[in-house]
């Protein structure tokens, strides 16, 4: 067994399927097959379980991959190692942000790492859903979610509060709620997962946690357009505070309950990267940029609450 061989088997692994892992390395899908199945015999046990669309492995099939995967990580290290002596950092990260708060709040920063590290590419794709970072080749995601996924590291970088708020028209019109469950029989303005009920979850003092279900009026994950909504007074608008913080500081829009803690899509912003790995240069840079700007962006600021 060589080097070669356990490289294959963990760009397989890593790519989830035969005919991915064919494109990743530059070679048929029967080429890749035909490498496999000598492994496989080579070794005498079967490493992956194959279906049409996946691979997954078997127990001496992870136990080899963690090998080839140590050996790939200490021979990037090397790699970079040498290839960095005085030079400026270099690199490329692909980022996944929320496209709210990667567009309010986390903008400035990446454009400030750019300016630092301008050998440094940036490939930012703004989304909001928990992808498969393997599959999309993503090396840094950022997201709101209440618990983070166990196969992946997890850094939370602070508790995302959410607001209650609409233009001054609006509240002459149809006034403020009182309570959590007032926003049922208003016009409700904010993101949603198709095909499921928003639910919120309100929080006061030492009080049972209430439940709400909102049936929105104008939904959409892009959260410019919910902010142009809100302003023109089309509704009460539910979102995370850094989308309207400068609008309820000028007075273009008014928070309602103000003491309740609201959360729709969790309560935790978190970093999310994979696991035992070795992490470029530029990586690991971004990675502990992100967490210092974070840790800055807390109470009275738009952004997060401090980390729980």
């Amino acid at each position: 067994m060589d080097t070669k061989a356990l490289t294959l088997l963990v760009e397989i692994v890593d790519a989830g399927n035969l005919s991915e892992a064919a494109r990743r390395l530059k070679m048929t899908r029967a080429n890749v097959s035909y490498h496999l199945t000598q492994l496989e015999r080579a070794v005498g046990m079967q490493l992956l379980r194959r279906t049409t669309r996946h691979v997954e492995p078997t127990e001496i099939g992870l136990k080899l991959y963690q090998h080839g995967r140590s050996i790939q990580d200490e021979l990037a290290a090397a790699r970079e190692a040498v290839e960095s002596l005085g030079k400026t950092p270099q690199g490329k990260v692909r980022l996944s942000v929320p496209s709210g708060y990667g567009q309010f709040v986390m903008t400035p920063w990446l454009l400030e790492f750019k300016r630092a590290y301008p050998d440094i590419v940036l490939d930012v794709l703004f989304e909001n859903s928990v992808d498969d970072l393997l599959r999309d080749e993503v090396d840094i995601a950022v997201r709101i979610m209440s618990e983070p996924p166990h196969n992946l590291v997890a850094r939370e970088l602070g508790q995302v509060r959410y607001v209650a708020c609409a233009s001054p028209a609006f509240v002459r019109e149809r006034g403020l709620p009182d309570k959590p469950a007032d926003l049922a029989r208003l016009p409700v303005i904010s993101a949603a997962v198709i095909g499921r009920p928003l639910r919120l979850s309100a929080y006061y003092g030492g009080q049972p946690r209430q439940h709400v279900v909102l049936e929105p009026t104008i939904i959409s994950r892009n959260y410019a357009f919910l902010r142009d909504a809100m302003l023109a007074g089309l509704g009460i608008g539910v979102v995370p505070d850094y989308v309207v913080h400068d609008d309820i500081a000028r007075g273009d829009l008014v928070a309602a309950l103000p003491h309740w803690r609201l959360s729709i899509f969790g309560r935790a912003m978190y970093m999310l990267y994979m696991p035992n790995r070795h992490h470029p240069r530029a990586i690991a840079m971004m990675i502990e940029f992100i967490q210092q700007r974070a840790q800055a962006a807390h109470e009275g600021r738009p952004g997060l609450l401090g980390a729980a």
